[in-house]
């Protein structure tokens, strides 16, 4: 097997490599296996793998899609009868969304068409400008959205807070239901949600008995359907709600002969086109600028939705790449172009629609472009079946989805940040006013709270036992800073005090402030101790500055820095006659110390439970981690990895002797004791030896008196004799270091390949040689007896891995951890590539 990593997609072009048959391969990794790559997966533009000229379309997007079209049928004619507009509209839509933006859409699951937080706004172009202009407005506004697109502004519309857009679709939502409301029972919608409220006695006075039955029937089935019990349940559930109660309600109508307002679908060849937008210019770029940030913010938030969607779903077998927002909005665009061209309504992606076409297992975009296929079916050959479905079913429907848009969890959600009055605030001005001023009311409302917090911090100082205790709840900028000062300097000289910092920002102003006074208070003879939100502390009080130390900043734990000189101070003598001893009390020397208190402070309470798991339970690590002893190599750090994770084993040069080598001539045997400890008795399911650039070990190996290489280029290194056998030196570091000889000579072979780093030669001979000997490594782990069985028995893996230092890089070796079975003597000619490790191709191989 071979294990390939993912790469991102801007990574530089390798060099051409042997084709070789495409066969089921597995990714693997240092963290464990992982997922296979099957027939299945997904390519980085979300079509099936193979040529990209074939159209293959797998069994799971064919089931999704017609899922997805059950769905969005009625809804797609529900809109439409929402915002008045011809219910053709919907369909070209629907059909549009689909196909348009499922061809040229940034997120393959996404699935777009009418937008239901739209069906206010188009509701209103229809009544000022009519149809047609409508039309015309909606192929503006997907200018403007590729206009959007081509400036790379997508992410923008994220930086939106949540309380606005959740409180805009709840009054989306709101106005919804009061207008269909109407249509329930029995008559008409008025062109407001205000005017709609006021109409409500008079229409609750008129109720028309067939409606209201049909309607309350579509309710019942869509409420009552997913709650059917035992084996009937899970067969009806497989037909959406939605549909089902359309339909029994279509039935009913029909077979009971109810006078009812029905589906009315004109010919398409009557089919109402876009005029030239006729209209104040000022009015008609208002209209343009509501559809566009309306519909672009809904399809942005529900592309990211749909990428949390798919990345909770447990497929082991499907890889869907991420969103790319910029090119999803440009999908947007060019479908509201089409739709509206065609005579349809404005697009945007619908989070019904899309949820459903992850659940039913989508695997790329061809079940979107599938779904819109249907609907285009069905508006052409079902017209007599969409012409027997009742007003008020539809009406009934959409009435529940817009009640559903007002999401109890969101409230609680805006209570809980303490921003109730911004969602409130824009649930108002989009109700009463309109949506583009109720979402300018609510980012107004929301710089005014941003700036309210920024500027309102309280400030009290009190004593408790002796100690004081200044409390500071909020932000302190620098407008604090003067009532920060004053209640610092009522603190008595030379008291013990604690500060609470109940706040999560502090500008430079405040933090001179408290470091200034911090300094003089414990130069006073007064301790300092501050706390967090929680009580916790939170800093150790900084030491005087004095000339022969300086200031350690917060911000400056990972710089190596080191705090002034070391400062030697004598012991008392002993006695007479005995030598003074001088020992070194500085920074340097106490920071050992100062890590251990730092660790017992902050990190200890953290670890502390998940520790003493490990004390009851032993250690089980799922692998083996071998690697160079070098300072900069935080293995922690660079596998993500906690308390109990890897088994690491560290030595001059990642280093792995033969056996039978490493306990003669007075060595020890430690590096085959790990190994075989790790492998029979904690049963670590693979083992990594990681390389890392710049390595000391490899450059001792080239740099001794018979290795002088260091300098040469790598592309030399293959001409050069070999190195004759000559007697280890005695010092231990060099009898070490013999055991990286087999690499040097790897490295110079004619027999083996090249080692390339993400398709490339090596910069020096130094990088060469790190790469080979991660290469040679390996293979003197399967000639240890505990590795040879476990890998027989197929229970462990090997990993190579090379980290560049200078570039924070992770790189994964290509090769997998079975014995090499090629006949011997027969050269290896297969390129060991190191494959660049991008920050989401682990998420992607398990997407």
């Amino acid at each position: 097997m071979s294990a390939d990593v993912p790469t991102r997609e801007d990574q530089p072009d390798r060099p051409p490599r042997p084709q070789r048959p495409q066969t089921t391969t597995s990714t693997k990794s240092p963290q464990g296996p992982q997922r296979s790559r099957s027939p299945k997966t997904a390519a980085p533009d979300g079509r099936p793998p193979g040529r990209w000229r074939e159209f293959r379309i797998a069994g799971a997007d064919f089931s999704a899609s017609i899922s997805v079209f059950l769905i969005a049928l009625p809804l797609s004619l529900g809109i439409a009868l929402a915002t008045g507009a011809p219910l053709q509209a919907g369909l070209v839509a629907a059909a549009v969304g689909g196909l348009v933006v499922g061809l040229f859409g940034g997120v393959p699951l996404q699935v777009s068409g009418p937008a239901t937080g739209l069906t206010v706004v188009t509701a209103g172009l229809i009544q000022q400008y009519g149809w047609r202009t409508t039309c015309a407005i909606t192929v503006l506004a997907g200018l403007a959205q590729l206009g959007l697109s081509a400036l790379r502004v997508a992410r923008t519309a994220l930086a939106v807070s949540p309380a606005i857009v959740h409180g805009m679709l709840a009054a989306i939502g709101i106005s919804i239901a009061l207008a269909q409301l109407h249509i329930v029972l029995g008559g008409n919608p008025q062109s407001s949600a205000v005017a709609n409220v006021q109409q409500l006695p008079a229409q609750l006075a008129r109720l028309h008995p067939s409606a209201l039955s049909v309607s309350v029937l579509t309710v019942v089935v869509l409420f009552a359907w997913p709650r059917i019990p035992g084996r009937t349940g899970r067969i009806a559930r497989r037909v959406p709600a939605a549909l089902a109660a359309v339909a029994a309600a279509t039935a009913v109508a029909t077979f009971a002969g109810l006078r009812l307002d029905r589906v009315d679908l004109p010919s398409w060849s009557s089919h109402v086109l876009p005029e030239v937008p006729n209209g104040p210019v000022l009015g008609l770029f208002a209209a343009v600028l509501t559809v566009t940030l309306v519909g672009s913010v809904e399809s942005l938030l529900s592309a990211v939705a749909v990428d949390k969607l798919v990345a909770a779903r447990k497929d082991p077998d499907v890889q869907i790449p991420r969103a790319r927002l910029d090119r999803e909005l440009s999908g947007q665009g060019a479908a509201n172009i089409v739709s509206g061209a065609l005579g349809g309504l404005p697009i945007a992606g619908g989070g019904v629609r899309s949820a459903t076409n992850v659940a039913a297992g989508g695997v790329s975009r061809h079940s979107t472009m599938l779904y819109g296929l249907w609907v285009a079916v069905a508006a052409l050959c079902l017209v007599p079946v969409f012409d027997l479905i009742p007003l008020a079913a539809l009406a009934a429907l959409v009435m529940v989805i817009g009640m559903q848009m007002v999401n109890i969890t969101h409230m609680r959600s805006v209570r809980r940040n303490r921003e109730l009055l911004v969602y409130v605030g824009t649930l108002a001005g989009v109700v009463f006013i309109g949506v583009l001023e109720g979402v300018a009311i609510g980012i107004a409302l929301a710089v005014g709270v941003a700036l309210h917090r920024l500027t309102r911090t309280r400030i009290t100082l009190d004593e408790r036992e002796g100690v004081h205790r200044l409390h500071a709840r909020g932000q302190l900028t620098f407008l604090a800073v003067p009532r920060l000062s004053r209640l610092l300097h009522q603190v008595p000289q030379g008291s013990a005090c604690v500060v609470e910092l109940d706040g999560s920002f502090m500008d430079h102003a405040a933090y001179e402030a408290l470091h200034d006074w911090q300094v003089s208070h414990l130069a006073q003879g007064g301790s300092v101790e501050f706390t967090g939100r929680s009580g916790a502390r939170i800093a150790e009080p900084a030491e005087p500055v004095t000339q022969s130390s300086t200031c350690c900043r917060p911000w400056t734990p990972w710089r190596n820095h080191h705090c002034g000189e070391p400062v030697e101070q004598p012991r008392p003598e002993q006695g007479r006659g005995t030598d003074q001893v001088r020992v070194t009390t500085g920074v340097r020397g106490g920071q050992l110390a100062s890590g251990l208190s730092s660790f017992q402070r902050n990190t200890a309470p953290l670890v502390r439970g998940e520790l003493a798991r490990l004390a009851r339970e032993g250690q089980q690590p799922s692998q083996l981690f071998l690697t160079c002893a070098d300072s900069r190599l935080v293995t922690s750090m660079i596998t993500a990895s906690g308390p109990g994770d890897l088994f690491t084993v560290r030595n001059v040069g990642n280093l792995v002797p033969l056996p039978g080598e490493e306990g003669a001539e007075g060595q020890d045997d430690s590096v085959a004791a790990a190994i075989e400890y790790a492998v029979d008795i904690l049963r670590v399911q693979s083992i990594t030896v990681c390389g890392h650039s710049g390595c000391g070990a490899m450059q001792a190996l080239l740099n001794t008196p018979e290795n002088t290489l260091a300098n040469r280029p790598a592309s030399t290194l293959k001409t050069l004799p070999k190195n004759t056998p000559e007697t280890p030196p005695a010092s231990p570091l060099t009898r070490w270091l013999r055991h990286g000889q087999p690499s040097l000579e790897r490295m110079r072979s004619r027999d083996h390949a090249w080692a390339r780093i993400s398709g490339r030669l090596p910069a020096d001979a130094v990088e060469q040689l790190c790469l080979t000997n991660v290469v040679q490594q390996l293979e003197h782990l399967r000639a240890h007896p505990a590795v040879a069985r476990a890998l027989a028995e197929r229970r462990l893996e090997l990993h190579g891995m090379y980290f560049h230092v200078g570039e924070a890089q992770a790189y994964l070796l290509a090769a997998d951890g079975q014995p090499d079975e090629r006949p011997e003597g027969q050269s290896d000619s297969t390129d060991k590539v190191f494959n660049r490790v991008a920050p989401t191709a682990f998420e992607e191989s398990r997407a």
